[in-house]
């Protein structure tokens, strides 16, 4: 049976997007939604992967842990296609760069 897939885009112009499994992209997804505020400062994108491992490791199994691979990869990929979608918005002036959720 094949794998669904999500398709993840980048703001970046003329870049290729990239399908992962459909379970990783929500997997990453919620745990993005769950430890980026709506309310500016936002946090730092580079922190990202840090917050969003302990929430993966909680709601997956070992098994599936493994099986997702890479969280620094998936977690900057979602979030880019979760600022393609509308869903999390660079906050404008911060350096490095910030992240808030869109309401």
């Amino acid at each position: 049976m094949p794998v669904e897939k999500k398709l993840c885009h980048t703001p970046t112009p003329n870049k290729q997007p990239v399908a992962i499994p459909l379970w990783k992209y929500e997997a990453v997804r919620q745990a993005i939604l769950e430890v980026v505020p709506t309310s500016k400062p936002g946090i730092k994108a580079k922190d990202l992967p840090g917050l969003v491992r302990p929430l993966l490791s909680k709601q997956l199994t070992a098994e599936a842990l493994k099986e997702l691979g890479s969280v620094g990869w998936h977690t900057t990929s979602v979030k880019l296609n979760m600022e393609v979608e509308g869903e999390l918005t660079r906050v404008e002036g911060q350096r490095p760069q910030h992240l808030v959720r869109c309401t």
